[in-house]
């Protein structure tokens, strides 16, 4: 069983928005909860959509499964929605009886990918466009993960039967965002990078019926569980990555 559902995340967090986030996380994820304990043959794992959101928001030091700082220091900040979201979410996953079933709750980095709409996509038209600089300061670190090493870990998961419960789907190499601009730009061969505040961001966002957390927001997350379990990435740094996504993008 996998399950990948969930409503996008690429909107306004007002309160509707943010009840069908939450809603069609935590109802998927117990319906299947309660289907598997259910039926005489369960599957022999369920691998489930997270979010690496659910980590703090730090500069110091990498989170990962063991050592990651879970949650917001403050639950009145308007990113801790999306993290008490990520909780509840895992919570029912953890709370689905189903003792025949090995469950994974794959605590995703972004997803890059040459997809119409995808947040590569995004991006890259951002950066062709001269906009693709250095956002806020760019100390905040981007966690990101390429489709090809996505589509890898989930069968790799699929067979690893020593891995259970969070395992987090993330380059080994998240940067800050400065570095991530720049090497995006030099991969487009862009001339142009025109960074922007912090206020533009919330501004702009505002215009295009998003959130600055997307884009604010330091998710340091490296991915210590699937490491230790053998897995190689394909891409492992974002230059690498770039390039790649660039020149198929380029082809399509």
């Amino acid at each position: 069983m996998i399950n990948l559902a969930g409503r996008s995340v690429n909107c306004r967090y007002n309160p509707a928005n943010l009840k069908e986030m939450m809603d069609s996380r935590v109802e998927s994820t117990r319906v299947i909860g309660e289907a598997i304990s259910r039926i005489q043959n369960p599957p022999r794992v369920w691998l489930q959509s997270s979010t690496a959101t659910i980590y703090a928001h730090r500069f110091d030091a990498p989170n990962d499964e063991v050592t990651g700082i879970l949650g917001s220091n403050d639950p009145t900040h308007k990113w801790a929605a999306s993290i008490i979201i990520a909780q509840a979410w895992e919570a029912e996953l953890d709370a689905a009886p189903t003792p025949s079933t090995r469950k994974v709750a794959m605590r995703s980095a972004m997803t890059m990918s040459i997809d119409s709409g995808s947040i590569f996509d995004v991006l890259s038209g951002l950066t062709r466009k001269g906009l693709g600089g250095t956002i806020a300061g760019g100390k905040q670190y981007v966690s990101w993960i390429h489709e090809t090493d996505f589509c890898r870990a989930v069968s790799f998961l699929l067979e690893q039967e020593s891995l259970a419960g969070p395992v987090n789907l993330a380059s080994p190499n998240p940067l800050p965002q400065r570095d991530f601009a720049r090497i995006l730009a030099q991969a487009w061969g862009a001339r142009l990078a025109l960074p922007a505040t912090a206020w533009m961001i919330e501004i702009a966002t505002r215009i295009l019926q998003t959130e600055s957390e997307l884009v604010l927001k330091s998710r340091r997350v490296v991915p210590t569980r699937l490491l230790d379990a053998g897995f190689q990435f394909t891409y492992p740094t974002w230059e690498g990555a770039a390039n790649d996504l660039v020149s198929r993008m380029r082809r399509s």
